[in-house]
């Protein structure tokens, strides 16, 4: 039995390099700590999260000052009791998303871990439904985008066997969002998937007039439409809508998901490794997902999450936004549209501690004693 001897704790800031603008923020950094575990055998586990702006200081301090060092001298292997202990640690500050972003940084570094030394990819270990999965893209999508360019990135997408590409909406009208839309359907046919993301800057009544609008352009779902804390507002617009209503990025507990779940306020659960606190819970909702007969399409980090969809049956699409090429040897396999996890033993990330090193802020270590 190997017992945790060391944690680091260093952080990296990643600027993307495409303007993201959507409906009520623009996205102009990713504050990205990164953890790495080592244990009494020698083997070493890295896990990590992500900001959109700000607060990876934040995630940092609670990490190094709160839960790191509750880790030292823990059986590694006991994940499921390390993510509990941590959370009833932090009982006081959760739900809330600083404390699931440091929880997943803790998780995904013990599965990668777990991973390493059993000798299997993650997606192996955590399922092995399928090795490879759909990609759509959301990277051409933007509100900042002008039509023209909304075609012309849809059309590329599409000729790279991509299945479809997701389009942010939220324009002062409805016309105008009908008019974007509308300009790519017509460029890629009905058979490649459009769908749409609102990032939750509508009210019940404008969300329900955009749904008519793009239940006549086939859209394949409706996502973020509102405040992610209204579920009675989104049972009401599931009720309502003929294009199907996808949350999840912005719930960050188990018992989140299983309200929209339970009381019919969505069809399509995006749950987020990161935002949920690790690979652990996001497991347990997506397995809850299945019982409900809904499909898992999580939000963001395509580089971890290629490796869970594959573990699952009802995961049918993966998100394609590229996050970690600044920091890792080998960017997402990529064929013919498609996706394919990575076979080497862990998480499934490649880092290049090298390019790590030479832009990590203030790095931290944590041992016994």
């Amino acid at each position: 039995m190997a017992f945790i001897e060391r944690i680091e704790l260093l952080m990296v800031d990643l600027a993307p390099k495409v303007e993201r603008t959507d409906a009520i923020q623009s996205f102009v950094s990713q504050e990205t700590p990164i953890l790495r575990i080592t244990d009494s055998d020698g083997a070493i586990g890295t896990g990590y999260c992500y900001t959109i702006g700000t607060g990876g200081p934040a995630i940092i301090s609670l990490l190094a000052q709160s839960l790191a060092p509750e880790l030292i001298g823990r059986d590694a292997e006991q994940i499921e009791a390390i993510w509990r202990d941590l959370l009833f640690k932090t009982h006081a500050t959760a739900v809330g998303a600083i404390t699931s972003l440091a929880l997943a940084a803790i998780d995904t570094a013990l599965w990668d871990l777990r991973c390493r030394k059993a000798g299997l990819p993650l997606w192996k270990m955590a399922g092995g439904a399928k090795s490879s999965v759909p990609l759509y893209s959301t990277e051409g999508g933007w509100l900042q985008i002008d039509t023209a360019d909304l075609v012309t990135d849809a059309e590329a997408m599409q000729s790279a066997g991509f299945t479809g590409s997701k389009i942010k909406i939220g324009k002062p009208t409805v016309a105008e969002d009908k008019e974007r839309l509308a300009a790519v359907r017509q460029a890629v046919g009905d058979k490649y998937q459009i769908l749409v993301d609102a990032n939750q800057s509508f009210p019940l009544s404008e969300a329900i007039r955009r749904a008519d609008m793009l239940a006549q352009l086939g859209i394949g779902w409706f996502e973020e439409p509102m405040p992610a804390d209204d579920i009675g507002a989104h049972v009401t617009l599931s009720r309502h809508s003929p294009v199907p209503i996808a949350v999840g990025e912005s719930l960050y507990s188990i018992s989140q998901f299983k309200d929209y779940m339970q009381q019919g306020g969505c069809s399509i659960v995006q749950v987020d490794v990161a935002r949920i606190g690790g690979i652990t819970p996001w497991l347990k909702v997506a397995h809850m997902a299945e019982a409900f007969n809904m499909s898992v399409c999580p939000h963001f980090l395509m580089e971890l999450h290629v490796s869970l969809v594959c573990a699952l049956p009802n995961a049918p699409m993966l998100e394609y936004i590229p996050q970690l090429d600044d920091i890792t040897t080998a960017g997402l396999d990529i064929r013919d549209g498609r996706a394919h996890p990575s076979d080497a033993p862990g998480i499934g990330i490649d880092w290049d501690w090298d390019a790590i090193g030479a832009r990590s802020t203030d790095p931290v270590e944590i041992t016994k004693g």
